[in-house]
């Protein structure tokens, strides 16, 4: 199945109910199981990738198929380590190849026993849930985020602890302020200092708790503005004072024109007439999901850019960096990547290579599909393939679009 989406004006106004955060919803389902929380969380989000962990976590079976949720794979790995038993946890053909061997020898370390069921380094997953004891691990900075979060979302529930050494420079660290922040709020203490994180042994505090809307999903809200000629649109439930490290955009986006104001009910996105840089240098290292936002925004305003701290990005549901390649290309965009982890694009447009209806691969990746539809409001038609791919983390989308004038027709 593929869409068409067109822009129908190029001024867009109205007020979006925004869906909440999915990396909040994981980490806190992760938190109420270890608790055996009476309080259900309150708006929790309707994406797949929380789908699926809240149906792993509440099942009777002892095998758990997870599709295309990375988050639910690491958190799952780390909590079932801990649930005595005999556990089996797989994923689409895409988890298969994503690494996880990092996160299963640090569990290993503390005396877990997780065991490969196909190929060593990587998921389908055989855990045999034990009594672990803590240590001090040491672990690269860089990796993926949602290691260092699994571990430190059980760190208090082992014995003696768990202290996290991290070596290097910190990818991600927004998301792991967040997942602090959130221990916190059900009691946890810990100590972060330099680039070691200690948690004692402790227990989590039952208690009720209101997940908050999300600010990746609001990127493309602010990408959308930034690209119409005029508009307002209010983002339901958001708060520039959020546990969310991508709350950052607001102040990335002031010099694209749009203004963030906190309302009452949320915050209003306006337009304003300030002048575009000539070119934009972003380090994406802290909030890595907006990287796809970005790059599309200043591919279709023609803003050259340089973007580093993108890493992650290749150990995501797919290559992100090789997708945004292979897709800004179809709008005669030339894209390289100078070194690993990096992006750059020098402004020019090679017209032998622009594609009057591009049609957009998603790779079974949410954030290509909701980064790239907002390009219509630049003058383009596209045809978007596999389009529900948005439901792993903003199912809505495609009716908010309609719902502020875009044209979504099925092809």
């Amino acid at each position: 199945m593929k869409y068409q989406v067109t822009a129908t004006r190029t001024e867009i106004n109205g007020c979006i109910n925004l869906p909440a955060s999915k990396s909040i919803s994981n980490r806190v389902l992760i938190i109420n199981a270890l608790c055996y929380n009476p309080y259900v969380a309150k708006n929790l989000s309707d994406s797949d990738d929380t789908r699926v962990l809240e149906q792993a976590l509440f099942s009777n079976s002892n095998k758990f198929d997870i599709g295309h949720a990375g988050t639910a794979m690491r958190f799952l790995t780390a909590f079932l380590s801990k649930i005595v038993g005999e556990w089996e946890i797989t994923g689409s053909e895409r988890m298969k190849q994503r690494p996880i061997g990092i996160l299963v020898d640090a569990l290993n370390e503390l005396g877990a026993r997780i065991e490969y069921i196909e190929k060593d380094g990587f998921p389908p997953l055989k855990i045999f849930g034990s009594h672990l004891k803590g240590k001090t691990l040491e672990l690269d900075g860089s990796i993926s985020s949602q290691y260092i979060s699994a571990l430190l979302l059980i760190a208090p529930t082992i014995e003696n602890g768990l202290t996290l050494a991290l070596k290097g420079e910190i990818t991600s660290r927004s998301y792991i302020e967040l997942t602090l922040k959130l221990m916190a709020r059900f009691g946890i203490q810990y100590k972060w200092e330099g680039n070691t994180i200690t948690v004692p042994e402790q227990n989590y505090l039952p208690g009720e708790f209101t997940v908050e809307a999300d600010w990746s999903g609001a990127s493309y809200w602010y990408q959308m503005l930034a690209l119409a000629e005029k508009g307002e649109i209010l983002l339901e439930n958001l708060q520039i004072d959020s546990l969310q490290g991508d709350a950052n955009i607001a102040g990335w986006f002031k010099q694209l024109g749009v203004q963030s104001t906190q309302k009452s009910d949320g915050i209003l996105l306006s337009k304003s007439t300030s002048s575009l840089p000539a070119k934009l240098e972003f380090d994406f290292i802290e909030n890595p999901d907006v990287a796809q936002t970005m790059a599309c925004l200043c591919v279709a305003k023609k803003i050259p850019f340089y973007f580093s701290g993108l890493k992650t990005l290749k150990i995501k549901e797919t290559d992100r960096i090789a997708a945004l390649q292979n897709e800004l290309k179809k709008f005669g965009a030339t894209v390289t990547e100078p070194a690993h982890g990096e992006l750059a694009w020098d402004g020019t447009i090679d017209a032998s290579t622009a594609e009057k209806i591009p049609i957009i691969k998603t790779y079974h990746d949410h954030r290509m599909a909701l980064a790239f539809a907002p390009m219509v409001l630049a003058g383009y038609n596209l045809d978007i393939e596999d389009p529900m791919v948005v439901t792993k983390s903003y199912p809505s989308f495609w009716e908010d679009l309609k719902q502020v004038g875009f044209a979504v027709k099925v092809l």
